[in-house]
């Protein structure tokens, strides 16, 4: 069994691209700078299914240069270094998977567990925090119109493009759903030309979803740039099922 990689599709959703675009633009990529490719909407699609756990490294290279994230923040398993065995039994050197022509089967990969309840959290999502700032001595606020897509009790999101208060300040959430309790990790890439100057923040967050299951609301923590820990308010609350290209377009801007 495969997991789905839904990392991947958040971010290519965020970007509002569909999966031919994706395709388009990492053999363009790789045109541009000299190492063609020859990426495909099959291929997009055997990696946001699970089916292809970590691409080549051509294909690395161009995901890198199209989303502007390293591949590990993609959704991508790395491959296990796998020993080489000569024909008389004996050992040799480390391979890496399929470097000798031969694709191994991968390991089982543990399986979500089942969702307690029948609550869908797929959608657009305005995701809304506050914090302080020692720098400014004031209090401001953060809002992102976010992409969520759930696979078992598992929530990925992704901020959609130009869809941040604070100038383009991308933000990643990936999430455990235990029944009304929501719990995992956050990151924001701030804006080179903000305030912050592109220093990039993450940490932990923990939700409680109300009845209706269209509001989680709860408090983050983080680091600060002097060593200290932070906390404060954070909430999401739900907007649009679709993931249309309409839908996206319409939610593509600094949310009021």
């Amino acid at each position: 069994m495969t997991t789905p990689n839904d990392t991947l599709r958040a971010v290519r959703v965020s970007l509002r691209l569909s999966q031919d675009d994706l395709a388009k633009a990492l053999r363009d990529w790789g045109l541009s700078v000299g190492q063609p490719n020859d990426a495909s909407k099959r291929l997009v699609q055997r990696w946001e299914a699970g089916i292809s756990r970590f691409p080549r490294p051509v294909y690395t290279r161009a995901l890198e240069g199209v989303t502007g994230l390293p591949v590990e923040s993609l959704g991508f398993a790395p491959p296990a270094p796998m020993a080489r065995v000569s024909s008389d039994g004996s050992g040799g050197h480390d391979l890496a998977p399929g470097e000798d022509g031969i694709t191994p089967v991968p390991a089982a990969s543990p399986q979500p567990a089942v969702f307690p309840n029948s609550l869908n959290f797929n959608g657009i999502w305005l995701s809304r925090y506050e914090f302080f700032s020692s720098g400014r001595d004031g209090s401001y606020e953060g809002r992102h119109y976010v992409v969520l897509y759930q696979h078992g009790n598992r929530l990925t999101g992704r901020s959609l493009a130009g869809a941040s208060s604070n100038a383009d300040s991308p933000l990643s959430l990936d999430l455990t759903v235990d029944l009304n309790v929501v719990t995992g990790t956050w990151t924001e890439q701030t804006a080179a030309n903000g305030y912050y100057q592109g220093a990039r923040y993450h940490g932990a967050v923990q939700l409680l979803v109300d009845p209706t299951g269209r509001r989680m609301s709860g408090k983050w923590v983080g680091f600060g740039k002097d060593f200290d820990v932070n906390t404060g308010p954070w909430e999401l609350v739900f907007r649009d099922t679709s993931t249309s290209k309409a839908t996206l377009d319409a939610y593509s801007r600094p949310p009021e």
